[in-house]
Formats: structure tokens, sequence, C-alpha cells
């Protein structure tokens, strides 16, 4: 039995309870419905344990999706975009943004900003980027953490937000589409209740339909190598998006256009159900916990790669004493200060700042004094993007969605829970690969993300190594012989460009070039 249900961005805590208010939309279930099995790798999502749509999609040349029109058209996109409010001067870089409409109907219309690559955009690569959550808007990459603007970190004071040109922008290496999915997300909508339900399979077909319709667009980029690239909670989403284009160019009737794929990239993603068992590894490692209570864990919650059993009491007893050692710590890169996050936000911080969990106002317009977190500066997108004037500069469609929120609550099914055999797959067809892990991440900690890399087995080309910029060790990283390369940032947190920006373009930038890092 397949059930729906109201869910809340994950970006920053897969585990946390985001369920919403609103009725299910499908499965005829009642809100919360009893009897729903929880998701193994996250606290409260609810999936089925007897539906795997993988096998639909790891089938190869024979798979079709239904969704999929044979004929496809083009989308609408604005013409170039030389100033935006709030950036002084013109845009040193190309900007569009566009809609196009997915699924026979079109009723699903999926928004995205496109910058063409700073450098050579003729033969740059071509990197489509999906920000995690479910439900955070690419804008999200785009402003705080790769692209080619950053928000002034300055309180808001009642005028227009202002913007900087990042120096560390990943376009300088590549151009980049970020894409709002999956619908319901950032700017993109559905015109109707039922198109505006998603779920992981139906998000990435549309995720492929999307890039046959821009493509026919944007022929002169059809011969660029492309890679599909996101974090967090995308770590589902890129691996069947990559397959699913794979199995397209191995179709014998392939649909046009073909898209040039060479691989994916992929920073602290979600993979598979027991990914948080290594959230006590890490803990252990990292000095929170003590040895005594790690091993106590190990015995009594039976943690390991493959399960983990905590019915009993005495593991129930030894995560509460985890918890005691670890709520105090910011579970996005555990060094920065404890504040309240945009997922844990309390009732009493939401009266005070008009901020509800996800980092969202109520208000709309901020009134912050002050940005001693990090967290205190993901309002001023809000500030900025929800202004007329932006709107209009980035031809938005008036009225498609309510004030836009950096990170929405979807209607969303969770289907798949692990994707380890996409990669397991994709890498006997040969694509290339980028994994990198922020090494102060609590929420999908890089010993999680090693031992699934490990359990591909494939043979080590280039050993446990640090890598070096401007003569520092800034991280360490290993290659293995399906092409995948592993590294970590240090210092790096959940979403690693946004805290170490300079080091994460650097290992960007070499891989994309087939450099060692």
């Amino acid at each position: 039995m397949l059930l729906s249900f109201c869910v809340g961005p994950r970006t920053f805590d897969p585990g946390a309870d985001a369920r919403c208010k609103s009725p299910m939309t499908r499965g005829g279930g009642k809100e919360g419905a009893q009897g729903s099995v929880a998701h193994p790798k996250f606290d409260s999502i609810f999936v089925p344990q007897d539906y795997d749509p993988a096998e639909l999609i790891l089938r190869g040349s024979k798979v079709r999706h239904k969704s999929l029109p044979q004929q496809v058209t083009a989308d609408f996109h604005s013409p170039v975009i030389k100033y935006i409010p709030g950036f002084q001067g013109p845009l040193p870089f190309e900007l569009t943004t566009g809609y196009v409409g997915v699924d026979e109907s079109e009723d699903v219309q999926l928004f995205y900003y496109f910058v063409k690559s700073e450098t050579n955009p003729k033969d740059d690569p071509l990197i489509l980027w999906i920000t995690g959550g479910p439900g955070c808007s690419s804008f999200t990459a785009l402003a705080y953490e790769l692209g080619p603007l950053y928000f002034e970190q300055v309180a808001y004071n009642g005028t227009l937000p202002s913007l900087i040109s990042n120096p560390n922008t990943w376009t300088k290496a590549a151009s980049i589409i970020f894409l709002d999915l999956p619908v319901g997300t950032g700017f993109s909508y559905g015109r109707t209740p039922n198109a505006s339900h998603s779920t992981d399979t139906q998000a990435c077909s549309q995720a492929l339909q999307f890039l046959k319709k821009w493509f026919i667009s944007h022929t002169e980029f059809l011969t660029n190598p492309f890679y599909v690239g996101g974090d967090s909670y995308s770590g589902i989403f890129v691996p069947i998006i990559t397959q699913m284009i794979s199995n397209e160019k191995d179709a014998e009737a392939s649909i046009e256009p073909s898209i040039n794929l060479k691989g994916y990239l992929l920073g602290n993603p979600s993979t598979f159900p027991n990914e948080k068992n290594f959230r006590y590894t890490f803990a252990h490692g990292m000095g929170i916990i003590s040895d005594e209570l790690y091993e106590s864990l190990r015995r009594n919650c039976g943690l390991d790669y493959h399960k983990s059993d905590s019915d009993s009491a005495e593991c129930s007893k030894n995560i509460e004493a985890y918890e005691l050692c670890r709520s105090g710590l910011s579970k996005v890169q555990i060094l920065e200060m404890k504040c309240a996050e945009p997922l844990r936000r309390s009732l009493s911080y939401e009266k005070k700042t008009g901020m509800d969990k996800f980092g969202n106002h109520n208000n709309p317009k901020s009134t912050l004094s002050g940005f001693e977190c990090r967290d205190d500066g993901y309002p001023l997108s809000n500030d900025w993007i929800n202004d007329e004037n932006v709107q209009k500069a980035l031809h938005i469609r008036q009225g498609s969605v309510g004030s836009w929120r950096r990170c929405s609550k979807l209607s969303y099914q969770f289907l798949i829970s692990d994707t380890r055999t996409y990669h397991a797959n994709l890498s006997r067809k040969g694509y290339r690969s980028l994994i990198y892990s922020g090494d102060h991440d609590m929420i999908v900690p890089f010993q999680s993300t090693q031992a699934w890399i490990r359990d591909l087995n494939y043979s080590i080309i280039d050993d446990w190594r640090p890598w070096i910029v401007e003569g520092q060790y800034v991280g360490y990283t290993r290659t293995y012989s399906n092409k995948m390369t592993f590294a970590t940032i240090k210092g790096g947190g959940h979403t690693a460009p946004e805290y170490k920006p300079a080091e994460c373009y650097a290992m960007f930038r070499r891989w994309l070039s087939y450099m060692p890092l």
C-alpha cells in the first residue's frame, strides 16, 4: 500500500519531524495514519516496504517512462537578465530563468535559474544542480553555496538586501542549471492538486523530461560534457536521474535530443536507510561521547552497517545519554554556535522573530537585529526574492505561487530509501563520480558515506592522502577504479561549499578537469 503525506524539507536534518497538518492527498489514509511503516533512514517518514521502483529504473534499455511524451516541446525562458535589484551595476555573468512544463498535460511547471560559465560556455561542462530537502529551492545553492552571488551578511534594516559577487563560484568552471525540484519547491508549481503531489520517482522522471525540453531550446549545449549534481537529500535524486539519462542513451529508440552524460557529483548525500547509525560513530570519533557509551550503544542497539535495534530498554537509555551529549551542538556543523536551527525553531523563537522552523518569515519583513548565527542569514533570501521588483526582474509568473519560501512543505511520497544499487550500476557503465563530505557534518557523517563506497568493492587506484590548497591540508581523498573520487573537506558542514567555498571550488575545478585533487 502506498501512503502519501505532507512533509517539510529535510536539507538540514533528515531526522526531524516535519509532517504538516494537511490531509493525505493519495492513498486514502488519514493524517499520520496508524500502522504506517517508519522509514528506516529518517525518524518520521512513512514509506511502503513492499514496493521497489528501483526495479523499473534499473532494467536498462527497455525502460520507458509512461509519463514522458514521445514529442517534447521547448521551454519558456527569459531574455538574458542584465540587472537585478540589490546588485550594484550589471551582472558579471549571463543569467536567464524559465519554466518547463512536464507530463502530458504540462500541469507541472518546473522553474530554473541558468547561469552560463564565466570562462568558456561553448566548451565548459554543464551541470544540473538540485538542492536537497526535499523542498528546498535551488536558489539556496545559487546564493549561499556555489553560485555567483552571495547576500551581504548584514542585518535587515528595512531596505532590500544587497547581493555581492562570490569569488569562488563554480560557474567559473561550468554552466549550471539550478532547478527547483520537486514540484512545489521554490517557484515550481502544479496547475492542479494532483499535479502538485510528487514522489521520488515522479520527480526524477520529471527532471528527465525537463532536460529534454531544455536542450531543445539550448541545442548549443548538447555537446558539452554533462553532469548531475546535488547535496543532502539529492543523494536520492541525483543517482536516479543519472540512471534515467543513461537508460535513455542505451535505449534502442532513444528520444532525441541525446545528452552527453559524463557523470555526477554529490555532497554529504543521503544514500541508504541506516545512515544515521554512523552518527554515533561520528560522535565517538569527535569526542562527543565516551568509549564506554559508544560500546554500549553498539552492544545494546545492534548498530552496524545493515541494521539497528532501538526497541530494547537498554538501547533507549543509551540513546538518551547520547542525546544529552549531542543536543547542545549544531548538527549541520558541530563547531558552529548552536542556534535556533531552521528545522528546530521553537514557537517562542518564531513569535519573537516572525520566522518559522524552516528559516522562512511569517511576516513580510524580518526583524532580526544581527547575525550572530549563520542561520540568521537565510531569511535574507525571503526578504529579497519576495520583492515585487525582484520577481519582475526574474520573470516570475505572478500568482503561480504564494509567498516564496527557501524551503517548502510538500505533498510527497518517499518511495526509494537506498540508492547504492544506482551507484553500482553507474560505475559499471563507466560514469565518473565525485562524492564529497564536509567532515564536521553530523547529519550525514563522512563515515556513512565511506561505508557505502567501500561496499561497492572497487579497488583503490589512489590511496588515502591529503589534498592541498595554497599549501594547506584542506581534506583527504581517495580514488577508486570505478572512476569514483571521494573527498573530505576539513571543517566543512552539511552543505560543504557554504562553509569552505574556496576549498570546494578548487576541488570541483580539479575534478571537472580530470586532475587529481
